[in-house]
């Protein structure tokens, strides 16, 4: 299963069409083998209880098996409730987030920790693949549009 990647839907939940084998050899490299499931919030639970004593669901889960190797599973009923709510979604819709989640988890799995270096990461690839327009332009969403430099003011 080198560097092959791996999606199962055991949740049965719509998910969204993302770039997820171009965001793995972006983020973890072409060799890394990379398992991606979708699961129930009852399975999320579980999870989440055995792995980190946290008895709740949880949006992103990410399990590194070896340095080449390693799976991250998502809630998409979790990923689908926090989109809704401006204190949980960054500012972001579903489809942002849940992309937004997948970056997060595949940073856990290149080793990456909760801190300032990861959200420069994650803002780098969140901005390279869900803010550009159909002719692949990047969009800053902190600026304000308009193209000020090299004019002349009249």
């Amino acid at each position: 299963m080198l560097g092959e990647i791996s999606i199962s839907n055991i949740s049965k939940a719509k998910y969204p069409n993302l770039p997820f084998s171009l965001l793995k050899d972006d983020i973890l490299g072409k060799k890394y083998s990379l398992s991606i499931a979708m699961v129930t919030e009852k399975i999320s639970k579980e999870i989440n209880t055995r792995y980190r004593n946290k008895n709740k669901s949880t949006n992103v889960l990410s399990f590194p098996l070896s340095k080449t190797e390693g799976e991250i599973i998502l809630c998409p009923k979790v990923i689908e409730r926090e989109s809704k709510n401006p204190e949980k979604n960054f500012g972001k819709d579903y489809r942002k987030l849940f992309g937004f989640l997948v970056i997060h988890g595949m940073l856990h799995l290149k080793g990456m920790q909760h801190g300032a270096i990861m959200e420069i990461q994650e803002k780098k690839y969140d901005q390279k693949y869900f803010y550009r327009d159909r002719r692949g332009n990047h969009h800053d969403t902190s600026r304000s549009g308009r193209i000020s430099k090299g004019r002349k003011k009249s």
